[in-house]
């Protein structure tokens, strides 16, 4: 079959003709077609290659050939529901166990990130016997209408009395533009207390809460890393309010962040959620995902006496995928290689912040980093229409990038775990000379120097407690 069925024109034209309007798409202005990738690049119609900085779907690098094997050589054998016996499910759930702490044991496996968070509320609902979810602003869990109903990212486009009652928005952890910044001494109690408190107000309108949920690192809400020691005083807070801890990883686990597997764990070894929802990446763009729980809240839910049946989710051929996604991580070290790229990256990243005043934060944890322009460090006033002016320019040096966050100026680095040191100096000196050409343009010029400083060494602490 040939990589282009149609010109450019005629696909954006047929695009337009049969799918829905509010399908959004990367570069809207003037849209890339991609006919194939590999590894960490990307290759448009006429052959351009373009290096992909967004992509954490593509997890161990697009069209792996380890992954298309194992996906390719279960499916000429067999691709059936999970209600046969199959050996691939059972050894597929024994390994992804083996990552996490011995406590969450067992698993549900589906077909998306979404399906995975819609089932975990679903689990805390029944576990608990109650109805009302705390969420943190600019979350973003999923598609689904249950999952709208708990993502301020969507729903906050919504008037109030559209809004579910049931439904309580906790400040986001972001020490750089929240409530409680890098100076405050004890940042994590400060935002975990604003949970204590919500509770407590919740209570005294009757309602009881299930669940609280969080992505472990705020990705669409701009890149935002907790404070370490938040999770574990929510976590506590919640369970004695009856409710459990839901750690979303669908966007940052399996190796991202670099010196864990899983994200929550950079809270600290003493921090297990309740529920854990992964997607994204387990599959390396092949549609699964999988709701991981303790013994305790899996038997609550059967006793539900509702049986759970899914007819892909955990399909021998996912499963097949699946386990070949654990084996290249392992065999070619990608952990290890978000660990070390990663360092190198924020490196680099921090000498821009030291050169540009349009940078205003830099977040970074393995493989998972955000760049937070601002016009002025001091007020934070966003440079969103600079942000789009960057994502737009770097397209145009075949490097393929995205923003996001609440004020659209966080650039979102989430490549392919096989990105390297070379991508990094590559997207970063062009970074380099863009900013450059926008701030000669605006006119831009630090102008507090002692303040930029002081930041500086601020966020350089709360970095290193996470570290």
């Amino acid at each position: 079959m040939s990589a282009e069925t149609f010109v450019k024109g005629k696909t954006i034209e047929l695009r337009k003709k049969h799918i829905g309007p509010s399908c959004k798409i990367f570069f809207s202005h003037d849209p890339i077609k991609i006919v194939k990738a590999k590894g960490q690049y990307m290759y448009d119609e006429k052959g351009r290659r373009y290096l992909d900085c967004i992509n954490n779907v593509a997890h161990v690098g697009h069209c792996h050939p380890d992954v298309v094997k194992a996906g390719a050589q279960q499916m000429e054998l067999l691709n059936t529901n999970s209600r046969f016996l199959h050996d691939n499910l059972v050894l597929y759930a024994q390994r992804l166990q083996a990552t996490l702490p011995d406590k969450l044991s067992v698993c549900y496996f589906v077909n998306s990130g979404s399906e995975a968070n819609d089932l975990a509320l679903r689990l805390a609902w029944q576990y608990s016997g109650h109805k009302d979810v705390i969420t943190l602003e600019n979350a973003y869990h999923g598609h689904v209408s249950s999952l709208i109903a708990i993502s301020p990212y969507k729903f906050i486009q919504l008037s109030d009395t559209e809004q579910i009652q049931s439904v309580h928005v906790a400040p986001s952890p972001d020490v750089y533009r929240g409530k409680y910044r890098a100076d405050h001494p004890d940042p994590a109690s400060a935002y975990a207390d604003e949970v204590k408190d919500m509770i407590h107000r919740v209570h005294e309108k009757g309602g009881k809460i299930a669940a609280f949920i969080a992505e472990s690192l705020q990705s669409c809400g701009g890149q935002v890393i907790p404070p370490p020691g938040y999770f574990q005083q929510v976590a506590q807070h919640v369970r004695q309010a009856g409710g459990v801890f839901i750690a979303d990883e669908v966007q940052v686990g399996f190796g991202r962040v670099g010196t864990h597997f899983w994200a929550f764990q950079l809270q600290g070894e003493d921090f297990v959620p309740d529920i854990v929802t992964m997607g994204k990446p387990i599959g390396n763009g092949h549609p699964m995902s999988c709701v991981v729980t303790t013994k305790e809240v899996a038997e609550s839910f059967m006793a539900s006496g509702i049986e759970y049946f899914n007819t892909f989710g955990g399909n021998p051929v996912s499963c097949a995928i699946g386990m070949a996604v654990l084996d290249v991580l392992e065999k070619e070290d990608l952990q290890g290689n978000a660990l070390r790229v990663g360092r190198y990256l924020t490196g680099l990243l921090e000498e821009q912040k030291e050169k540009h005043p349009l940078v205003g934060d830099i977040r970074c944890q393995g493989l998972f980093a955000g760049v937070e322009l601002v016009k002025d460090r001091l007020k934070l006033t966003p440079a969103t229409a600079e942000a789009q002016e960057v994502i737009y320019r770097l397209k145009e040096q075949c490097i393929l990038l995205s923003a996001d966050g609440p004020h659209r100026n966080v650039l979102k680095l989430k490549p392919p775990m096989c990105f390297t040191k070379e991508d990094a100096d590559l997207l970063v000196g062009k970074l380099d000379h863009i900013l450059t050409e926008l701030e000669e343009a605006l006119g831009l010029k630090f102008h507090n120097a002692l303040s930029v400083e002081n930041e500086s060494s601020k966020r350089k602490v709360l970095s290193e407690r996470i570290q």
